[in-house]
């Protein structure tokens, strides 16, 4: 699994705090700590900075690669602050973060990303919004984001499709099709253009407690559809684990056989069943709860896992 690290996000009181006094330190350690947690590449998430952009874009990019060699994936609807960050960029290929299938967002931002050679995250989302359906989420793969890349002969293993996670907290019904959709795009193209998504998302709105039971459950299901790349949280040691025991085929335990159960199953395009998991047990009984809210088959609740 490649991991972008999610935690250089401007939502974040701390990182808020730290880009208006410009500690350096600060984000040199966030960018390490998360590299050695397992980040292959960090989102820097800074806002449009519609006043200090021309200064604030470069500044991140030279206090970051002065001390990581991976990749920086420039998360903002500023075009010109993105450039900015870009041209200071002297290691890894850079990645885009993100167009969508709105018309003057795929006009321009595909354009930057052949500019400065980078890898381009594209959502499936148009001028109405995100679909919920899986089919109309990869329609809009196949009909804008490929073709725009081709038209403009930008290569397709560059282009990142999100067909995008949203909070299983008021948009439950997108969780299941957000799989279905994952599965489907590993067969739009030959070869097909990677997937990522922001998995975190899926736990927006969701008490804290919760929130990595239902990220690494989700995981495990999206990389049962074929997922192999995320924005995502490395300091999440249960995620991490969940990943690992599933890239190893680590069936040990019993929680490790069931998320390998719960892949399979969702690999095999089959409905998981109660029997893949031993009920009796408190942390087996939680993860099939968790995967009955991800497939819309139980209506979710703060307070699903003692129902």
């Amino acid at each position: 699994m490649y991991i972008i690290g999610e935690n250089i996000h401007i939502i974040s009181d701390k990182v808020k705090e730290a880009l208006k006094a410009r500690d350096a330190r600060f984000f040199q350690e966030l960018a390490v700590r998360q590299v050695e947690h397992g980040a292959q590449a960090l989102d820097l998430n800074l806002g449009p900075r519609k006043a200090d952009w021309e200064e604030v874009f470069p500044w991140i990019v030279e206090t970051i690669e002065a001390v990581v060699d991976v990749p920086l994936s420039f998360d903002s609807t500023n075009l010109q602050g993105i450039e900015a960050g870009l041209k200071k960029v002297t290691k890894a290929q850079p990645i885009i973060n993100s167009t969508s299938a709105e018309p003057e967002r795929l006009e321009k931002v595909p354009l930057l990303a052949k500019k400065y050679n980078t890898r381009l995250i594209a959502l499936t989302m148009g001028q109405s919004g995100i679909p919920v359906s899986a089919d109309e989420r990869v329609n809009i793969a196949i009909e804008k984001l490929i073709p725009r890349a081709l038209e403009i002969d930008f290569p397709l293993s560059d282009l990142i499709i999100d067909p995008l996670v949203l909070t299983v907290s008021g948009c439950q019904e997108y969780c299941p099709e957000l799989i279905n959709a994952i599965h489907a795009l590993q067969y739009v193209w030959d070869p097909p253009p990677p997937v990522s998504v922001g998995l975190s998302n899926v736990s927006n709105g969701v008490p804290r407690p919760n929130r990595s039971l239902i990220n690494r459950t989700y995981c495990a299901m999206l990389m049962g559809a074929g997922l192999k790349m995320m924005i995502a949280d490395p300091f999440d040691a249960q995620l991490r684990e969940t990943i690992r025991i599933i890239e190893t085929r680590d069936d040990s335990t019993p929680v490790g056989r069931c998320y390998l159960k719960l892949h399979d199953r969702i690999a095999a395009m089959e409905e998981p069943q109660p029997g893949d998991f031993d009920l009796s047990d408190p942390e087996q009984l939680a993860i099939w709860k968790t995967v009955q809210i991800l497939l819309n088959k139980v209506i979710y609740a703060d307070g699903y896992l003692s129902n």
